[in-house]
C-alpha cells in the first residue's frame, strides 16, 4: 500500500470530527521522500484560529500514527 494511499484512508477517519464542527480537510500532496503531507482546512476549519492546534496536536499526530514514514503535515 502506497504512503498516499494510507494518507487518503486517515484523511477518512479524521473527517467525521472535521465535518462535525463545519469544516473539512482536502489532500494535496503527499512527498514520500521527505514524509510531508500538504492538506488545506476548508470550511469552518480554514478560518478557525485554533487550526493550527488542530493541524499539529491533532492530524499531524495521527497521521504519524498511523502511517510509516510520516515527518510532518502542513497546511497550504
Amino acid at each position: 500500500m502506497t504512503m498516499r494511499t494510507q494518507v487518503e484512508e486517515t484523511i477518512e477517519v479524521i473527517r467525521p470530527a472535521l465535518q462535525a464542527d463545519g469544516g473539512d480537510i482536502v489532500l494535496q500532496e503527499v512527498d514520500e521522500v521527505t514524509g510531508i503531507v500538504k492538506v488545506t482546512l476548508v470550511g469552518a476549519c480554514g478560518t478557525c484560529p485554533a487550526s493550527d492546534q488542530t493541524l499539529k496536536a491533532g492530524i499531524e499526530r495521527i497521521m504519524r500514527d498511523r502511517v510509516d514514514g510520516v515527518t510532518e503535515v502542513v497546511a497550504v
